[in-house]
């Protein structure tokens, strides 16, 4: 108990300290998740302590908001919300099938490993840690004029319950301006 007491203490004051952007981020909603996204057994929505989800229209074609997702290294530059990425073993310089890479977000470092590889319409990672561990996912749905990017996060563990709980919209907030910043980017590629 004093072990859980302490986590939680850590986790509020360490998410106080982390200011948040506001400015022109939506908060976006939890609902039900499209049935196309493959969630393995064990972070389906429905058993999951945590769960976010986001989605935008971007009028960009697939291949070039997947172009985008791919450099993960390049996030930092134009997304608050995670620092420190870097590929690991990676030929090609981008996300790889059976790739991974070294994160710091939310107060806490990740390695997240690719699950689901399937350019330019699917990415999912996974990062396992004791106390948390989360299942991410990225599905590009082709549109009329684009695509429409949703991405869902799914959480087990007593760190995600704590952040469910006591800080639920810092991470939609999060995804919703990881998803405006790669509408600039991916609609700014294809501008005359």
């Amino acid at each position: 108990m004093k072990l859980l007491f302490a986590l939680l203490t850590i986790v509020l004051l360490s998410n106080c300290a982390t200011s948040t952007p506001t400015g022109s981020a939506k908060q976006a909603q939890t609902r039900p998740i499209p049935e196309r996204i493959n969630w393995p057994e064990r972070y389906r929505p429905d058993k999951s302590t945590f769960f976010v989800h986001n989605e935008i229209e971007i009028s960009a074609p697939p291949k070039v908001v997947w172009n985008i997702l791919q450099d993960v290294e390049s996030w930092p530059k134009w997304y608050v919300g995670a620092t420190d990425i870097a590929l690991i073993n990676s030929k090609s310089g981008k996300l790889e099938r059976d790739g991974a890479f070294t994160l710091h977000t939310m107060g806490m470092d990740f390695v997240s490993r690719v699950r689901e590889f399937e350019p330019p319409y699917r990415l999912a990672t996974e990062n396992r840690k004791t106390l948390i561990q989360g299942y991410h996912t990225w599905l590009i749905v082709p549109t009329k004029t684009g695509c429409k990017m949703i991405t869902d996060e799914s959480f087990r563990g007593p760190l995600g319950l704590m952040q469910g709980t006591f800080i639920p919209n810092k991470l939609h907030r999060l995804h919703q301006i990881f998803l405006e910043e790669l509408k600039k980017r991916a609609e700014a590629k294809i501008r005359p």
